[in-house]
């Protein structure tokens, strides 16, 4: 790797980690289109505006499996990674194959089967349950007088909620934490450990449900499998399970953790919501479009040479665009800096990037957006004089590479009854 590559932006290196909003400002203020590195090591084209981040994620001229690159000698960003992790060959598959490494037809085969089980009619159904789960955990620490949100309600609502549509028992909702957060923090010796263990999970798991079966998701899946076997390969019901359990409730777990302390820290919009409570709708898309925890898309390919934002890009070159950098783009919106929850923002998809757009948008949106619309009323109604138990500035966000999320969110709930902060550590 030569000097200059070293000098190029990463979103993973601890300058953008720490100040990942800044740090796209800049980039995105430069250039529509920059060069960068992945991990250190994959040179990287970082999409850095809106407009030209919609097309990388809608285009078909852009894919997410390089062997759809005819011809391409470019170098497998996921295979590059998943190396420097130190993941296993035999493992390698579940994070290869899943449906965000997928293009047409596979990708469209794996995404109609999710779309069955994942209607937006059962979705709907759920929200007296959300309403159930967070009423429950809100009694759990109510008396307590403050409480770290991140660890007693951000983790385990959505947890929870995906836990009970896949069918996974309650004594297995701590595991399914552990192996989510270590797969997420990119650690090599943590990830490669939390995903071995996570896939012998599953598999422990489908053997059970076979034995006995539910009326829940997994189930449905291993009798798509059972009865259609070409349809749904065992690697890929593994990988479905992973997959569907992993996003189902680490991004909504911080997109929930995020927007509390979003709103905790602009009181003048937490105080309009109490005021025009029919505004939470608008609210929830205005904070996964501010503070969503997802600050880059997976990596795309250039299927063909591609002129993008002045840039001209090879075919079988690796493309990031930044959600955050998108999503503050000025271009795009109205003072982007400033939380407005009235904020009305028109299509494609809810108006902004936090859930991605085109042919790999979150199949979870849905679902994340009917538990944050269930869970934050059901906190701030209930602790309407609640603070934050420390200066802002000291909250302990974790640096984690292309994520944003906090590791404690302490808060007081009744300022009014002379409880103490929490600690910052």
């Amino acid at each position: 790797m030569s000097t200059d590559a070293l000098d190029l932006p990463d979103v993973m290196s601890d300058t953008m980690m720490k100040d990942p909003y800044r740090g796209a400002e800049r980039l995105r203020e430069s250039s529509p289109v920059v060069r960068g590195m992945l991990m250190g090591a994959v040179p990287v084209w970082y999409v850095t505006r809106y407009e030209e981040a919609m097309t990388v994620l809608g285009d078909s001229r852009f894919v997410s499996n390089l062997a759809s690159v005819q011809g391409s000698q470019g170098e497998d960003a996921r295979v590059r990674m998943a190396e420097r992790l130190g993941v296993p060959a035999e493992d390698y598959p579940y994070l290869a194959n899943g449906m965000l490494g997928q293009d047409a037809p596979d990708h469209t085969r794996l995404r109609k089967l999710v779309m069955r089980v994942f209607t937006v009619r059962r979705i709907t159904d759920l929200r007296p349950r959300l309403e159930q789960i967070a009423a429950s955990l809100v009694d759990g620490f109510a008396d307590e007088g403050r409480a770290d949100l991140i660890a007693r309600y951000a983790y385990p609502l959505p947890l929870t909620v995906i836990c009970e549509l896949m069918g996974v028992p309650e004594s297995d909702h701590g595991l399914w934490h552990g192996w989510s957060t270590g797969l997420a923090s990119l650690q090599p010796g943590v990830m490669p450990r939390a995903l071995h263990d996570m896939v012998s999970g599953v598999r422990d798991l489908v053997e059970r449900r076979r034995d006995s079966p539910a009326q829940d998701v997994l189930t449905t899946l291993i009798t798509t499998h059972d009865e259609d076997g070409d349809r749904l390969s065992v690697d890929e019901l593994i990988t479905f399970v992973i997959t569907l359990m992993t996003a189902g409730h680490e991004p909504s777990a911080h997109a929930l953790g995020n927007s509390i302390a979003e709103l905790l820290t602009h009181p003048d919009q937490l105080e309009r919501l109490r005021r025009e409570p029919e505004l939470w709708k608008t609210a929830v898309d205005e904070l996964v479009r501010r503070c969503g925890p997802t600050q880059v898309s997976v990596p795309r390919y250039a299927a063909v040479d591609v002129e993008l934002g002045g840039v001209r890009i090879s075919a079988g070159d690796v493309v990031q665009p930044m959600l955050t950098s998108a999503n503050y783009d000025p271009r795009r919106y109205t003072e982007p800096d400033r939380l407005d929850v009235g904020r009305r923002m028109k299509a494609p998809g809810h108006g902004h990037l936090g859930f991605g757009h085109g042919p790999h948008y979150c199949l979870g949106a849905y679902l994340a957006k009917q538990q944050l619309g269930a869970a934050l009323p059901a906190l701030f109604d209930r602790f309407p004089r609640m603070t934050l138990a420390v200066d802002p500035m000291e909250l302990p966000w974790q640096r984690l590479p292309g994520l944003r999320r906090l590791a404690e969110l302490p808060v007081v709930l009744d300022p009014a009854d002379g409880s103490e902060a929490l600690p910052t550590s």
